[in-house]
């Protein structure tokens, strides 16, 4: 089980890549942490929360699409070559706002966005770009993995934050994220370039943004996940908007206690992530079942009166939720065709992460007057229905079967569906 849950590192492009990851998203989850609080410091506000998340969040949901047209066409490496080193520059802008004591709540809005601008190149560029790295073959492996830098950067990155805040203060958070991005950048300039399995870019014509959203129209295999990943990344997936509020107003704590909270939940996703990474190829019935015990662990996260039973749901919790979005992951580029991938995984951080604009703002209001129980709770029954819904969907209708359907090309389009 190890040698399968470790394969692609033998890769030797994507063991530098994975490297990299593992410095620089412990740094950004700290940077999500200070954020989070610093808000709540400056306001006391869960809509201000909820706010500072969406507007992270809002340039993918507007400009996502046009972002996996970016990523089709242009080498993605080069592509993170450019956006690593902004973030890193935005990072860097915000700690000496904050070290200075020139932060003002405007500030922070102003970053969040400029970050989400960003990210939103990025992003596609970096999740299509997995599968360069390592080829279909490993590709399920690999993207468990990065789930599992991702997951354990939780972990790690909460509780380093929660000590800075306390020790040192909330800026110093920020500048030791700029610094991280160093890592991924050092990884992507020391790859062979020539070892990256390509796929052929698509000519450029008009209306390819609109090839890649008839293709996963075309087929429910791939569009029924992308509407699980909607409901999820809408009301389930604001735990920034959440635990802070859950840490101080619930459980009465401080910065330390709301790292705990984050650090745990990311454990519980870095066995999820281990665990994906051992199967060879993602399942429908893992992707259903981790969505529905999600559900569930969320509604008890919800009722948990103490904190050790707090902590004790949110392990449970945070595997369930990494299985889903890993098989998801998976399933949804190993689906799509070559030269329209980087457009499909653009769809997917539409759904997945620019609907948290929509949620964030939803879920701070509910945890602000009724308290962030009631806001767990909104998750875990959405969810909840979201997986029964799925689990009808794919006994009666038998969405989830792969049933390639071949797009209507015009002389202008068949260029782009090549390789």
């Amino acid at each position: 089980m190890a040698a399968d849950t470790f394969s692609s590192l033998h890769v030797r492009n994507y063991r530098l890549y994975f490297i990299g990851q593992v410095v620089s998203v412990s740094g950004s989850w700290m940077q999500r942490v200070a954020q989070s609080w610093l808000v709540l410091h400056l306001t006391g506000s869960g809509v201000a929360l909820g706010v500072a998340s969406a507007l992270q969040f809002l340039p993918i949901l507007l400009f996502g699409a046009w972002a996996g047209l970016v990523a089709d066409r242009m080498d993605k490496r080069q592509v993170l070559m450019v956006t690593q080193p902004l973030m890193g520059f935005l990072a860097l802008i915000l700690g000496v706002l904050t070290l200075t004591g020139l932060v003002q709540l405007w500030m922070v809005f102003l970053m969040a966005l400029l970050l989400g601008a960003v990210t939103a190149i990025d992003n596609p560029a970096r999740q299509s770009f997995v599968m360069e790295l390592v080829g279909r073959r490993q590709v399920t492996n690999a993207v468990s993995l990065n789930s599992a830098v991702f997951t354990s950067a939780r972990v790690v990155g909460p509780a380093i934050a929660g000590v800075l805040i306390a020790v040192v203060g909330t800026g110093w958070c920020f500048v030791v994220n700029a610094a991280s991005f160093g890592a991924v950048l050092t990884a992507l300039v020391a790859m062979n370039a020539e070892q990256l399995e390509r796929a052929q870019r698509p000519l450029r014509a008009q209306g390819q943004l609109m090839e890649g959203l008839r293709f996963v129209w075309s087929r429910p295999d791939l569009s029924t996940p992308l509407a699980l990943l909607a409901v999820v990344g809408t009301l389930a997936l604001n735990f920034t908007v959440i635990l802070p509020v859950l840490a101080r107003d619930t459980f009465h704590g401080d910065a330390s206690t709301y790292g705990t909270l984050f650090s745990v939940l990311g454990a519980g996703s870095l066995v999820g992530a281990l665990f994906t990474a051992s199967r060879r190829e993602p399942s429908v019935p893992l992707l259903v079942g981790a969505l529905g015990l999600f559900g569930l662990f969320m509604l008890g996260a919800a009722a948990a009166p103490t904190l050790p039973l707090e902590i004790a749901a949110l392990i449970p919790m945070g595997l369930a939720a990494v299985a889903f979005q890993t098989t998801s992951n998976s399933l949804i580029q190993l689906r799509s065709e070559p030269a329209l991938r980087g457009r499909v995984m653009a769809l997917y951080s539409v759904v997945f992460l620019g609907t948290t604009p929509i949620g964030a703002p939803i879920v701070g209001w509910v945890a602000q007057h009724f308290g962030p129980r009631a806001g767990l709770g909104l998750g875990g029954t959405a969810v909840l229905a979201a997986a029964l819904v799925a689990l009808w969907l794919g006994t009666r209708r038998h969405v989830f079967e792969a049933r390639p359907r071949p797009l209507a090309l015009d002389s202008g389009e068949a260029g782009s569906m090549t390789g």
